[in-house]
């Protein structure tokens, strides 16, 4: 007997009502997936905002040398983190194993499955998704580069990422960053790149697309636009203080995406907890940075 496959329908922004033109595909309001994919996306986005803001902790292999001190006890770090109340952490599998077990099914966890370094000296997948749904995982993060000698693998590798966690119901969050090997293989942000990267998301299936933000709310807005599936910004380097870095993610939010997913301007601040706090207000309330510190309890610049 052929099984009968259960199907959802998920609502990114507002109802489908009907009123589109005729032969219109609703694709920026609705996307169908298997009931196990909505169970944990519904987890991972429960914040009545339908934003994220989660924190990565998944940062290990960038820094080969000259490992930051918000990274240097990462079970320290969790504490401080968890007590924040993120939407979601993504880490890898070693950590998850080890030091996870405290917020397991309180708090998402994404499992990071790729590593590899800007310049492509490293590209290894080493995480399947079998492996991440054991450690609980409620989605696998899939971390790319595109525009350079290796774009094919990196998409080959997310491709192949995607046909295996469909199977069993886990939804892959790809992290997409572009290069240019012209300047050192140093990630860009110019939108026509942005634009690239969310595509390639979407053409290999990915079931959330983090990218780089461009810098802007309108060339941000109007490239999310062209996306089916939720489109988040990614933390971006360490700001000089913390104020800087809340001022890039109201323009974030302005942009009308999916929320973000921060790292360095949290784990990397004195206060990752309080850091923390001020993120979720200006991503769920959308409060001001100036108002989003004063909430948290820190004051003057936000300085780190």
């Amino acid at each position: 007997m052929r099984k009968r496959r259960i199907t959802t329908i998920w609502q990114l922004t507002e109802p489908y009502t009907g009123n589109q033109a005729h032969g219109q595909t609703p694709a920026d309001k609705l996307i169908i997936m298997d009931l196990a994919k909505r169970t944990r996306l519904n987890r991972i986005f429960a914040h009545p905002s339908k934003r994220l803001c989660s924190v990565a902790v998944d940062h290990l292999v960038g820094y080969q040398k000259g490992l930051p001190h918000g990274l240097h006890n990462v079970p320290e770090t969790l504490r401080q983190v968890a007590a924040g109340k993120p939407d979601a952490v993504t880490m890898l599998k070693g950590m998850a194993k080890s030091a996870w077990e405290p917020y397991a099914g309180r708090i998402p966890l994404i499992i990071q499955s790729v590593c590899f370094t800007a310049d492509d000296a490293m590209i290894e997948n080493v995480t399947t998704p079998e492996e991440a749904l054991r450690l609980g995982a409620d989605a696998i993060a899939v971390s790319l580069g595109v525009r350079g000698p290796n774009e094919g693998k990196f998409l080959k590798i997310l491709s192949q990422m995607v046909e295996e966690a469909d199977r069993i119901g886990l939804p892959v969050m790809s992290h997409i960053y572009p290069r240019d090997f012209s300047k050192g293989s140093t990630i860009v942000h110019d939108p026509e790149n942005i634009l690239w990267a969310v595509r390639c998301g979407i053409e290999f299936g990915a079931d959330v697309i983090k990218v780089p933000f461009t810098g802007d709310a309108k060339s941000f807005r109007e490239i999310a636009a062209t996306s089916p599936v939720p489109v988040v910004a990614a933390g971006g380097p360490r700001c000089e203080t913390l104020l800087e870095a809340l001022d890039m993610m109201a323009k974030v939010v302005e942009s009308g995406v999916h929320g973000a997913t921060i790292g360095r301007n949290i784990w990397g601040a004195p206060d990752p907890t309080r850091a923390l706090v001020a993120f979720r207000a200006v991503i769920h309330d959308q409060m001001t940075p100036a108002a989003a510190l004063k909430a948290a309890g820190l004051s003057g610049a936000g300085k780190k």
